[in-house]
């Protein structure tokens, strides 16, 4: 024990000299934990670049526009700048459309500044767990309902269009939900143990590349588990699962029996993907609290979207949401509207 505390205190202190030499300050130290190759950004170096409002608006049209700003109504590259400013900075001379760096964005309408944007898009690209609507509130001086609304529409830029991954691949699925013996009287289902009441989300992930692709599904039977490994995963990848039945008779098929107490069999384990599922229930206990139904798909987008960019510097995967934003217009009544699962919201107080 002597021996291995001296031997750590000597590595502790030969990193400790090898790792903050001759480094800038947002960059990660060589020997720093995480994804140390990444260059990162300090809040510092953050608002040092964002002072104002003018230098977001330029930085979102830079990423958005790097090859000339175009109507995002029709696509045409004759535009003209209104010096008002209204009703919107921009007018295309084919269609006659007013636009901004918003339009046709999931900013689309939007009241909050832009730098804000930045801000939140920042925090939530950064924060392993996510950032809760609560913080975000304090953080940017608006209503919880505004960031409420703006995290939700940056979950719906973050949903990645996972391509089939070549594998070897792991596959599982996991339960999100209330224990039942913590639910009050009237919510309890009295149906059993496990997975009773909860949602299922189901997701594989690539050793190879290390991305993910998850999604909420409705059972777990045998052909809507195989049917998820199908559309995600290469026919002839190699495919690692645990004892569940439902993933037997996949091809290249190697599984491991948890319910005996075997989690590692040679090249055979779910370590990767149940790492993964790890983050997001510790973020839904310590983070958010809760992971309603209603809104659990983009809750996995914004984990999948936000491990997917993990290996790229801070600066790319800022710019890469931005990209991502693109087409994907979320309207509030939208959000809110019923789809057939429960939100968990209060109800208001008469």
């Amino acid at each position: 024990m002597t021996d291995l505390i001296g031997n750590t205190k000597a590595t502790t202190k030969a990193t400790t000299k090898t790792t903050t030499r001759g480094k800038s300050p947002g960059k990660s130290f060589g020997n720093a934990p995480g994804k140390s190759h990444r260059e990162g950004m300090t809040l510092m170096q953050l608002f040092q670049r964002f002072p104002d409002e003018d230098t977001a608006i330029k930085w979102f049209e830079d990423t958005r526009w790097k090859n000339g700003r175009y109507c995002p109504h029709c696509g045409s590259l004759s535009t003209s700048v209104r010096e008002s400013g209204k009703p919107m900075p921009y007018r295309c001379r084919d269609c006659r459309s007013y636009f901004s760096v918003k339009t046709g964005t999931v900013m689309g309408g939007t009241q909050i500044s832009l730098q804000k944007w930045v801000i939140a898009i920042y925090l939530q690209t950064t924060s392993l767990k996510g950032v809760s609507s609560m913080k975000l509130h304090r953080d940017l001086g608006i209503t919880q309902k505004s960031a409420w609304f703006m995290l939700h529409r940056i979950r719906q830029s973050m949903k990645d269009e996972v391509e089939a991954l070549s594998g070897p691949v792991e596959a599982d699925e996991t339960y999100f939900g209330g224990l039942e013996k913590n639910k009050h009287a009237s919510k309890k289902l009295n149906a059993g143990r496990g997975g009773v009441g909860k949602s299922i989300v189901a997701g594989i992930k690539d050793r190879t590349t290390n991305q993910v692709a998850a999604g909420v599904i409705n059972n777990t039977t045998k052909a809507v588990l195989q049917g998820f490994v199908s559309d995600h995963a290469d026919p002839d990848a190699v495919k690692y699962t645990d004892e569940n039945s439902a993933y037997e008779g996949l091809d290249h098929h190697e599984a491991v029996n948890h319910s005996a107490g075997q989690y590692v069999d040679g090249e055979a384990h779910t370590n990767g993907i149940e790492s993964f599922w790890s983050v997001m229930k510790r973020s839904q206990k310590g983070v958010y609290h809760k992971f309603s139904k209603k809104h659990l798909g983009r809750y996995v987008d914004e984990f999948v979207g936000r491990h997917n960019l993990r290996g790229e510097d801070t600066q790319q995967q800022m710019e890469e949401l931005v990209a991502r934003m693109i087409g994907r217009r979320l309207m509030y009544k939208h959000l809110i509207a019923d789809n057939g699962q429960e939100s968990g919201a209060r109800a208001a107080v008469v």
